[in-house]
Formats: structure tokens, C-alpha cells, sequence
């Protein structure tokens, strides 16, 4: 493993997370950013920054961080590169539960209502993936969370076929382009938390993915409990995405592109990918969300989750040609 991998990708994403905090509909300079990061005294770019700008590029490293993560983890556990967190119908799920919390008027009234109900819905298609798949293997788990994933999505776009309200089906379509605009300390301290804990629990599973790479049968002759490890991976991705999704919106892509970025730098090694694979999931999402607000779109914001997705489909089809080169 290249020694200057991580502390590179630290500075990359303290650069970029800079950058953001100058860019948008009123630039600033960098003295002005540094002087209200250190000043309590109020003024506008003191508000812009701390207000505005801080708290969404904080969500938006949490939200790249654990999509690259849980992303590295999956395709390690599952021995599969194109394995990404809605493999396992967590994403779908708490999309489901932001959609249900809009399409009958509970957001209106409560401003979290959105984010508490995709936590919910992250929770319950997680364990109903997991139940689904007890004692089936990695194939059965595969299988159950694609189903789910397709139960939940059907229920999403019902809710859009039904509304009866336009600005509803507005709401929701906004809502699963994906976002970080208008998020506020609240958001951080209701995310923050889960995504932390998602994140701790899926670095446990590093010593597992090592030996995972010889094979289920070798794992477990080595002493390594692969259904616990699948428990806490799953666990882990649905607390941590569950989250992500709950505050940000459906955004593809990251957990499937961070992974191989770096995967040839640290030599291949599972275990060796998931911090790098988190610092350029929260590089690429803090840069997506920054050029969001700065590229000129007719007066109409770009979902970031439709820019990450314009971005990474490219990379997603180049990564199956190349995987149909190798197997040819």
C-alpha cells in the first residue's frame, strides 16, 4: 500500500471542502472564509459560511464518506466489484420512507419528518433483507435485497401515480434527484450520528474481508464467523446509507466508483480499501455538490444525485466492458 495514499486524499478532500465553502451564488474570498470560520462576530459571509455552507459541505463529506465505504465493504464481502449499498434495497427503503412522509403532508408540518421516515424505511428494508436471507449465503442476501429493493421502489413510484397534489409529486421528484441544498445543523446532528456508527461498524469487518478473499469455506476455517460479519456489514450499511439517503436523497453510483479508484493503489487488499474508498466517496460528492451549485442550468438547480449519476454511469459502463474483457 502506498504510505502517502491517505494523507493525499486527506488534503485532496480539505481542498476541495474549501472550495466549496467560496462557491455559489455569492463567491468569496478565502480571507472571508477564514475570518468567519474564526470570527463570532456577525455578517453576511459570516452567516453564508457557518449557516449555509458549513453544514452542507459537513453532510456532504458523512454522505460521500459512507457511500465509499459501505460501497468498499459490500464488494469485499460479497466478492462482487460491481456490489454498491442498493444492492441491498436500504437506499429503496428509505427512499420509500421519505415519500410516504411527503406524500401525506407530514414534512409540511415538521421540517425532519423526511429524513425520520427514510431512517425508518432504511431500518425495515434492511431487516427484512436480512431475515429473508438468514442461512441462505451471500446469493440468497443478493437476491432478497434486489427484491426488496423492487418492492420499495414500486411503492415510490405508486405514491407518484396517486398524488393528487402536483406540488406533492414535486416534492418527491425533487426529494429523489437528491440534495444537499437547504440542509441545516439539524440535518447534521440527526445524520451525524447514524453515519458514524454505520461507519465504525463497517471498519470492523476489515480483518474478515482478508480472509473473505480465499473463499467462505476458507473464512470460516480460519476462524471467521461469516454470518456475524454479514450481520454487521448489513447493520452497518443500513444505519450509515440509511442515513446518507435519509438527508441527501437517492444518490447512486459513489459506493460502486470509490472503491475501484483506489483498489489498484493499495494493492488489491480488501481490507486496505475502505478508508481510502471513504476519503474519495467524500471527495467526489463534496465536488459533485459544488459544481451542482455552480454550473449554469437555466436557472434550475441539477439534483446532485442525477450529476453523480451522469458522471458515474460512464465509469459504470466502462467497468463492465472491462470485466467482460478479463472473463473473455
Amino acid at each position: 500500500m502506498n504510505r502517502w495514499l491517505i494523507p493525499v486524499l486527506l488534503l485532496a478532500l480539505l481542498i476541495v471542502a474549501l472550495a466549496s465553502l467560496l462557491a455559489g451564488t455569492v463567491w468569496l474570498y478565502p480571507r472571508e472564509v477564514l475570518s468567519a470560520l474564526g470570527d463570532s462576530r456577525p455578517s453576511l459571509a459570516q452567516l453564508i459560511v457557518t449557516e449555509i455552507r458549513l453544514p452542507r459541505v459537513v453532510l456532504a463529506i458523512l454522505v460521500g464518506g459512507i457511500l465509499g465505504l459501505s460501497g468498499a465493504v459490500l464488494q469485499g464481502l460479497l466478492r462482487n466489484p460491481l456490489a454498491e449499498p442498493g444492492l441491498l434495497g436500504v437506499s429503496a427503503g428509505a427512499s420509500l420512507g421519505a415519500v410516504i412522509a411527503i406524500y401525506y403532508g407530514f414534512s409540511a408540518s415538521f421540517v425532519l419528518a423526511s429524513p425520520l421516515f427514510a431512517l425508518i424505511g432504511g431500518a425495515v428494508t434492511a431487516g427484512a433483507a436480512l431475515l429473508l436471507a438468514r442461512g441462505g449465503g451471500t446469493l440468497a442476501l443478493i437476491l432478497a435485497g434486489s427484491a426488496i429493493s423492487s418492492i420499495a421502489y414500486a411503492g415510490v413510484y405508486l405514491a407518484l401515480n396517486l398524488a393528487a397534489n402536483p406540488y406533492a409529486s414535486f416534492e418527491i421528484l425533487t426529494w429523489l434527484m437528491g440534495s444537499l441544498a437547504e440542509r441545516s445543523w439539524d440535518h447534521v446532528r440527526l445524520a451525524g450520528p447514524f453515519i458514524v456508527l454505520g461507519g465504525a461498524m463497517l471498519l470492523l469487518t476489515a480483518p474478515a474481508l482478508e480472509a473473505l478473499a480465499l473463499g467462505e469455506q476458507q473464512a470460516e476455517s480460519l476462524g471467521i464467523h461469516v454470518g456475524r460479519v454479514r450481520i454487521l456489514a448489513l447493520l452497518g450499511t443500513a444505519l450509515g446509507v440509511g442515513a446518507a439517503t435519509a438527508v441527501a436523497g437517492s444518490i447512486g453510483f459513489v459506493g460502486l466508483v470509490a472503491p475501484h479508484l483506489v483498489r489498484a493503489a493499495v494493492g488489491h487488499r480488501p481490507a486496505k480499501v475502505l478508508v481510502p474508498a471513504a476519503l474519495v466517496g467524500a471527495i467526489l460528492v463534496v465536488v459533485a455538490d459544488t459544481a451542482t451549485r455552480v454550473i449554469p442550468a437555466g436557472g434550475q438547480p441539477i439534483g446532485l444525485g442525477v450529476f453523480i449519476s451522469l458522471v458515474g454511469a460512464p465509469f459504470f459502463l466502462w467497468l463492465v466492458l472491462r470485466i467482460r474483457t478479463r472473463a473473455a
